[in-house]
């Protein structure tokens, strides 16, 4: 009896574990041509399906009083000071998430760098980063956000955000360099 409430008790807690994902602004998700529509489910979790309610892409910028501001636009300009990327709000989702997100560039930059050491590698030909990232929230946004550092290639850029394995956005955006 000992061995059967064990294994009940572990397959129940090996089941409970959560999703979190973050939102684009020119987000496609892999389940539809060109929209993200709020009862896309996007992975089923054994307690609860995982829906996306919202993806978006922009700048995040941060003002002298530590205050974040977040501004919606696929064009970022390379000499701004600020980050760029992507927040996804999961539709009444309360937990932990792990995704994957793969940034791909149109050349390679100067250098790539990463905080916290979190799980990341690159392409042999630097043009492409994945991240891997398990994160917890507690209002279902989930995010991931790249600093503008000089030496960063100005073109088209892509990133694609997963869910379970499932592609759940991808967000197309441009990084433009105001100098001649």
């Amino acid at each position: 009896m000992r061995t059967w409430t064990a294994t009940v008790v572990l397959t129940f807690f090996g089941l409970i574990s959560g999703f979190i994902a973050s939102e684009p602004i020119n987000a496609t998700l892999a389940l539809t041509d060109n929209a993200l529509a709020s009862s896309d489910v996007i992975s089923q979790s054994p307690t609860r399906p995982i829906t996306v309610s919202k993806a978006e892409f922009g700048v995040l910028r941060t003002d002298s009083q530590g205050q974040d501001s977040f501004t919606r636009t696929n064009r970022v300009i390379l000499n701004q000071t600020g980050k760029y990327g992507w927040r996804i709000q999961l539709k009444g989702y309360k937990g932990e998430v792990t995704w994957r997100e793969v940034l791909q560039l149109p050349k390679p930059p100067q250098t790539w760098a990463t905080e916290d050491g979190e799980n990341f590698s690159l392409s042999q030909d630097g043009i492409e980063a994945v991240t891997t990232r398990t994160q917890f929230t507690s209002d279902g946004v989930i995010e991931n956000f790249w600093t503008i550092v000089p030496g960063d290639p100005s073109g088209k850029h892509r990133i694609q955000v997963f869910i379970d394995n499932l592609l759940v956005a991808t967000f197309d955006f441009e990084l433009i360099s105001l100098r001649n």
